[in-house]
């Protein structure tokens, strides 16, 4: 036997029926309404919404016949499909030299008249086609043929259904699938993360003791700023865990946070040079999501260090409650952002800075997950910034 290629639009087809998912599926309820009412528009005792494959005419519904598939070879519908896009009409199989031998024809199911509407989808292939079937001669008026053509419609409206349903199917499976690795590496990392600095803490107990029994106040008081910061990462570590595992908590789980408290937590985790002179607010009050916060200051806070190449560097940080509104701000003197890279900032892994005062590259400026969680706040973000003279963020958050 000769297998010949198929052509390129034929194989193009193909490849867009196969985003369906439909084949062999069988017949549905959806399809059935509709052939039923076009064989009883089109007084015909047959009618098929039919999908062709390679090698095979399958009825997703089939009323009137028991017939499930056939050979696409013998299918009349192979030729509908193959035409102009509109409909096509044989009033009788016999007289018509491409099907008067045809087993359809001949045989069961004894086809005379055929009327078949191709089912074209947005990307202009036809998948198939509503059509219906009589044992006798006869043709269609104008009104049952616009009528067939608007059910074709509407079975093309039904597969395309379809297909959004499995791509959203497809779309989640792969959403859990990540979100669990995800959750796998949080799991991790925090594990990674918290068995040394569980170490260092012990360890910073034994010398803590050892200083405060000699007497020494100035290493003890060094000790203790290094256990509250360790304690405190061991904190942050674990509450991103709980967010890593439901995200959802990041609304759900709103508290009342001391703006100030939290700050003096989070600056001893950065890596701040002794010349910065960091400003922050007296305590203030905010019902938000501690972790959210967190990570947004910590961002904001971490590029205001590191891209600020001044001799006297200055961070002001500011919360304050305007109009139903908490109205936070981070202000630096830094080398600031020149206007044509401010409408980008926000976008992902976007960086128009060189090296930080560090040496280091950066891997863009982090405000796009900042931008992001103040979205998932309900909140806005605005940025100010004068090259070579500093950067101004605002955030508003809803009280």
């Amino acid at each position: 036997m000769t297998i010949h290629p198929l052509p390129n639009n034929e194989t193009e087809r193909l490849d867009a029926l196969g985003s369906y998912h439909i084949l062999g599926g069988g017949q549905e309820q959806d399809f059935d309404d509709l052939t039923k009412l076009a064989a009883e528009i089109c007084q015909t005792p047959i009618a098929l919404v039919t999908i062709l494959d390679d090698k095979t005419q399958w009825f997703k519904s089939n009323f009137g016949t028991e017939l499930t598939q056939t050979s696409r070879e013998v299918a009349f519908c192979s030729h509908s499909i193959a035409g102009n896009g509109d409909i096509m009409i044989v009033n009788n199989a016999l007289k018509d030299t491409r099907f008067a031998q045809n087993p359809l024809v001949t045989g069961h199911p004894e086809i005379i008249f055929y009327a078949g509407v191709p089912l074209i989808n947005p990307e202009g292939f036809a998948l198939g086609t509503l059509c219906v079937i009589d044992h006798q001669e006869k043709g269609l008026t104008d009104s049952q043929i616009a009528a067939l053509k608007i059910l074709a419609k509407q079975a093309q409206h039904q597969l395309e259904l379809r297909r959004k349903v499995k791509e959203l199917e497809l779309a989640n499976a792969a959403l859990s699938e990540a979100n669990l690795f995800i959750e796998k590496f949080a799991q991790r990392v925090a594990h990674d993360i918290k068995n040394p600095l569980s170490s260092i803490i012990l360890s910073a107990e034994s010398l803590r003791k050892k200083f405060d029994t000699q007497g020494d106040e100035k290493a003890v008081r060094l000790i203790q700023i290094a256990l509250r910061s360790a304690r405190n990462l061991v904190t942050y570590v674990d509450d991103m865990l709980d967010y890593s595992k439901a995200p959802s908590t990041l609304l759900a789980r709103q508290e009342d946070v001391d703006f100030r408290f939290l700050l003096e937590n989070l600056i001893p985790m950065l890596n701040v040079p002794q010349d910065f002179e960091i400003t922050i607010p007296e305590s203030v009050s905010i019902k938000t999501s501690k972790i959210a916060m967190e990570q947004i200051m910590l961002n904001l806070l971490s590029n205001a260090i590191r891209y600020n190449d001044k001799n006297k560097p200055q961070i002001q940080v500011s919360c304050c409650l305007e109009d139903d509104q908490y109205v936070l701000s981070v202000k630096d003197n830094g080398r600031g952002i020149s206007p044509e890279n401010l409408q980008n900032i926000f976008r992902e892994g976007f960086t128009a800075q060189g090296n930080d005062r560090f040496n280091r590259k950066g891997n863009g400026f982090g405000l796009d997950a900042v931008s992001s969680l103040v979205a998932k706040l309900q909140g806005s973000i605005k940025v100010d910034s004068i090259l070579e003279q500093g950067t101004t963020i605002f955030i508003s958050l809803p009280a």
